[in-house]
């Protein structure tokens, strides 16, 4: 599950035995695609040494305040490590980290980024069974949890002492799956359908030639990777393309030509909250498909096409309760085009793009785009990475339908 992707994550170390299982957790994270720093208590690295955690994060290890360079003191900010997390994971927190945590005490640079850390904080205690149970740690946990910290609970097996029971530190693979899942179920588009078009199609002239335009499928791509990001099941019917897009969330259809579009839409139709139309489908497509290959003759030949199924439109007529997005890309009149769009297809939004606009348009791995809603109000944005304006639209639609 990509959710951990690109997110900073800071790993506390505190001085408990479990210890030693925070360098399968730093690998767990570093597979999941995470950036991973790690801050170490002074008496952690009695239990696991900062080198190994270094050469596994491939990044260096904070212990100190100050690290020592030739006679020069390099100060640690606490300030930057705790603004740099996305995630703050403190594993193992043991009695006396947690303790200290509930006071605001900071004696050591753990403790200190803690309390400057803006970031979602998650905790995995470790102790003894009599320690894990003692009321002033259950006192802890209570605090800390009312100061909005998240908890992974602790597990019940064999423990250092040689005593069974609760206090074992959570496995490492579990707690990867507890942070995902936690993260997951409070995405804003969590239990959401979102169907979206991408690419362009081909309308066959014979085997070997068709009739298409120069879409790449990217624009589409990436607004499926930002809809599937904030939680949401994405069905992704896309033309050809050499896209490529791996998300546990993300069903993708390919299909090849405009009725084939229009087939694998409708399927899905019913069922979604929000449907983004992005694909670049033919208007027109051949009358007739010759069976085996055109040979070349004429100086001239000529195609009689006929209209293909208009998809956008279809939908616009069914909706329901969708929330519905179409694409205009205009080279003339493009706002006044844009909303006879809007209009004539019963939709909630429009994205105008602009040919005229450069770096916007096919192809390229920017765009500049103008949002329209139903109520006519203009959103007019600069030129941006595709990345940034599929952000855009999905949080516009969030502010829509929440409205």
């Amino acid at each position: 599950m990509p959710i951990l992707k690109d997110k900073n994550i800071l790993l506390g170390v505190t001085a408990g035995i479990a210890a030693y299982k925070t360098a399968n957790l730093v690998r767990l994270f570093i597979k999941a695609g995470a950036n991973i720093k790690v801050v170490m208590t002074p008496a952690s690295k009695d239990f696991i040494t900062p080198l190994t955690l270094s050469t596994l994060s491939k990044n260096p290890v904070y212990s100190s305040f100050t690290d020592k360079e030739d006679d020069n003191a390099v100060w640690n900010n606490h300030v930057e490590l705790g603004l740099w997390a996305d995630l703050f994971i403190i594993a193992p927190a043991t009695a006396n980290t947690l303790s200290k945590m509930v006071n605001g005490a900071s004696d050591n640079l753990l403790l200190a980024t803690y309390l400057s850390a803006k970031c979602p904080v998650y905790f995995a205690p470790a102790m003894d069974l009599d320690m894990y149970k003692h009321p002033s740690t259950k006192e802890s946990f209570k605090k800390l949890l009312e100061f909005g910290n998240i908890m992974i609970p602790a597990t019940s097996g064999e423990l250092a002492s040689g005593l069974v029971g609760e206090g074992r530190m959570a496995e490492p693979e579990d707690i990867v799956e507890f942070i995902e899942k936690d993260i997951l179920k409070k995405l804003p588009l969590r239990g959401k359908k979102v169907l979206i078009t991408a690419g362009p199609t081909y309308e066959a002239i014979d085997p070997v030639r068709f009739v298409g335009n120069h879409s790449s499928g990217k624009m589409g791509f990436e607004i499926a990777n930002a809809a599937a990001n904030l939680g949401a099941e994405v069905i992704l019917v896309t033309g050809p393309t050499h896209q490529k897009l791996e998300h546990t969330l993300i069903a993708i259809k390919p299909v090849t030509s405009a009725q084939e579009m229009y087939d694998e839409v409708h399927k899905h139709y019913t069922d979604c909250d929000v449907a983004i139309l992005s694909a670049a489908v033919a208007d027109y497509r051949p009358q007739e498909i010759a069976k085996n290959k055109i040979k070349k003759k004429d100086t001239t030949f000529t195609i009689q096409l006929e209209k293909t199924k208009d998809i956008l439109k279809s939908l616009g007529e069914q909706k329901q309760n969708q929330f519905l997005v179409g694409f205009a890309l205009e080279t003339n009149n493009e706002v006044e085009n844009a909303v006879g769009k809007l209009e004539s297809k019963n939709l909630d939004l429009i994205v105008l793009n602009s040919l005229q606009d450069k770096g916007a348009g096919f192809g390229g791995s920017t765009n500049k785009v103008t949002f329209i809603t139903k109520s006519k109000s203009i959103i007019e944005h600069q030129l941006k990475s595709k990345t940034e304006v599929a952000q855009d639209l999905l949080q516009l639609i969030l502010k829509s339908i929440d409205a």
